[in-house]
C-alpha cells in the first residue's frame, strides 16, 4: 500500500520495493518463531491448542533449536533493515535515516515481545494495538516514506485499511484460541472483552477498514489520470471485501471455535489481493 501511494506521486525504485518486501517477510517469520518459542514456554501451546500445532510443542524442533534460529532471524532482519535504510538514504536526511533505524530496532523487538518474555504484551490484551501500529502505520508510511524522503497524511487511509484488517486476523486468531488462552492466563483482548463482544469488536475493524479503503480509492482517483485497465484494479482492490462481508457472517454465527480457522486465510488473503490491485492499479496509471 505504501508502494502504491508512491507510485501514485511518481516515486519508483524497484530495489527498496524488493527490499522492503524482504524485510517485512523477515520480521513476520521472526514474529513466528518468537510466539512458537514464546508460548511453548509459557505452557499456552498444549494439547488443547485449537488452532495448527507448534513445533516446538509437538517437539519436532528443540526450544535450544528455535533460540538459535530466533538469533539468525535477528541478525537476517538487521541486515535487511540496514540493506533498505542505505538503498533509500539517497537524498535522506540523516534524522529520518536515524528513525528508520530506530523503527528497524523497535519492529524487531516488537515481534519477538508479544509472546516472549515476562511482560509479554501479548498476555496483557497490547496486542490489537502493536498490530494497528507496525502492521499500519508503520508499515504503509514507512514504506512510502522511503521511497519519497518525506512524510505525507495521504498514507493515512491506507495505513488504516492495512491495519485494521491485520487486526482483524489476530482477533479471529484470538477468537478461536479464546478457551484455551483464558486457561492459560493469556489475557488477550478476547479474553479480556468476551466472544460476543470480540465478534461486534470484529465487525467494526472489517467495516473501518471498508470506509477507509473506499474513502481512498475516491480520493485517488478523484486526482489522478486513471483510465482502462489501471482503473478496473483500482475499483477490483474493492472486491475482497464482498468476501469480507459474508465472512463476517459466518464469524457472527459460529459456535465452534475451529472453524474459525478457515477464516483466518479468508481474511489475511483478502488483504493480500486488495494490496496488491491497489498496487497494480497505480502501476498501469504512468503507462
Amino acid at each position: 500500500m505504501g508502494t502504491a501511494l508512491a507510485n501514485f506521486l511518481g516515486y519508483y525504485n524497484v530495489v527498496i520495493f524488493i527490499l522492503a518486501i524482504l524485510t517485512t517477510i523477515s520480521f513476520q517469520v521472526l514474529s513466528n518463531f518468537a510466539n512458537d518459542l514464546g508460548d511453548t514456554l509459557k505452557g499456552t501451546d498444549n494439547d488443547n491448542r485449537v488452532g495448527p500445532q507448534r513445533t516446538v510443542q509437538t517437539g519436532l524442533i528443540t526450544i535450544p533449536q528455535m533460540k538459535k534460529a530466533l538469533l539468525f532471524n535477528i541478525i537476517i532482519s538487521l541486515i535487511l533493515s540496514v540493506c533498505l535504510i542505505l538503498e533509500s538514504s539517497k537524498g535522506m536526511n540523516l534524522n529520518l535515516i536515524l528513525t528508520f533505524l530506530l523503527f528497524a530496532i523497535l519492529s524487531i523487538l516488537s515481534a519477538i515481545g508479544y509472546t516472549m518474555g515476562k511482560k509479554a504484551y501479548g498476555y496483557y490484551g497490547l496486542g490489537d494495538l502493536m498490530v494497528f501500529v507496525f502492521f499500519g502505520v508503520v508499515s504503509v508510511f514507512g514504506s512510502f516514506t522511503l521511497f519519497s524522503k518525506f512524510f505525507d497524511i495521504g498514507c493515512f487511509l491506507p495505513a488504516m485499511t492495512i491495519g485494521l484488517l491485520s487486526v482483524a486476523v489476530l482477533n479471529l486468531n484470538n477468537l478461536r484460541d479464546v478457551q484455551n488462552d483464558s486457561d492459560s492466563g493469556k489475557k488477550t483482548l478476547v479474553v479480556r472483552i468476551g466472544v460476543k463482544n470480540a465478534k461486534r469488536y470484529h465487525i467494526v475493524l472489517i467495516s473501518l477498514s471498508f470506509i477507509a479503503h473506499v474513502s481512498y480509492v475516491i480520493r485517488i482517483i478523484s486526482i489522478g489520470c486513471f483510465h482502462g485497465l489501471d482503473l478496473f484494479f483500482i475499483l477490483f482492490s474493492l472486491l475482497p471485501f464482498l468476501f469480507l462481508f459474508s465472512h463476517l457472517y459466518r464469524v457472527h454465527k459460529n459456535q465452534d471455535s475451529k472453524k474459525l480457522d478457515p477464516e483466518l486465510k479468508i481474511v489475511a488473503f483478502s488483504t493480500f489481493v486488495c494490496s496488491m490491485f491497489t498496487l497494480f492499479g497505480t502501476i498501469f496509471m504512468n503507462y
